[in-house]
């Protein structure tokens, strides 16, 4: 006995047909101070930095990225805001939340450090808040053994990060004071 060849499908099973799915359209998110945002590949990740510090954490193979924006580095002495993720250790608390949600070891991921600029050069030289923020991160990263890849901080200047999930290195344009 011969096998029927597959017959073609009709022309109203072919309409009856959903159209397929077209994959989401990537995303803009726009990080404020205090804010923790986890990204998928192809979204992008956007913040603008003063004094303030950006840290990106990726998994090696680039499919997922999340960043803060830390305002401060450390809680006031008080503690009273011990879960503001305006503060540097409540950031990367959340950045490890987002990351294990997603089954990633936040240990494995590498990094990438923007921001930490003088606001006020004409007053202050020295041991200024963004010079804190900055100190605080890279020793947090070396502290949970997280591999720097990039770090763009310092200087009298805001910066413009951007940062597409993947395999590319963040966008980062100096905007003078």
């Amino acid at each position: 006995m011969r096998a029927a060849a597959p017959s073609a499908p009709t022309p109203a099973a072919e309409a009856s047909k959903p159209p397929p799915m077209a994959p989401a359209p990537p995303r803009v998110h726009t990080l404020h101070p205090g804010d923790v945002v986890c990204a998928d590949r192809g979204d992008r990740l956007e913040t603008l930095l003063g004094s303030c510090v950006a840290i990106i954490l990726t998994d090696p193979r680039r499919t997922v990225g999340v960043m803060c924006h830390v305002v401060h580095a450390r809680l006031p002495a008080d503690g009273a805001q011990a879960g503001n993720t305006a503060f540097g250790e409540a950031a990367l608390a959340a950045m490890a939340r987002l990351l294990l949600a997603r089954g990633i070891a936040p240990a494995l991921c590498e990094a990438y450090v923007v921001g930490g600029g003088n606001m006020f050069p004409a007053l202050v030289s020295e041991a200024h808040v963004g010079d804190h923020n900055v100190r605080w991160a890279l020793d947090a990263l070396a502290r949970t053994r997280v591999r720097l890849l990039m770090q763009d901080t310092g200087g009298a200047r805001y910066r413009r990060i951007g940062w597409t999930v993947g395999a590319g290195a963040p966008d980062i344009a100096a905007v003078p004071i």
